[in-house]
């Protein structure tokens, strides 16, 4: 009896991630996760600071026309 291509598909896909993947250690996902946590926070400080001078200058331009 043939197989059915999703489940050749199934079992070849457990395989390759069983035998073929080399799996990163609990220390190199916490060390990326924390890299990752810090550019996260640095890149919404930045984006908060944008936002902050737009503001400003949009209250500033504003506040000139009246």
């Amino acid at each position: 009896m043939k197989k059915l291509k999703l489940l050749t598909n199934i079992e070849e896909s457990y395989t390759e991630l069983r035998y073929k993947t080399s799996w990163p250690t609990k220390k190199q996902v916490i060390k990326s996760a924390i890299i990752v946590m810090v550019a996260s926070v640095i890149i919404a400080l930045i984006i908060f600071l944008m936002d902050v001078i737009v503001d400003n200058f949009m209250h500033f331009i504003y506040s000139l026309g009246n």
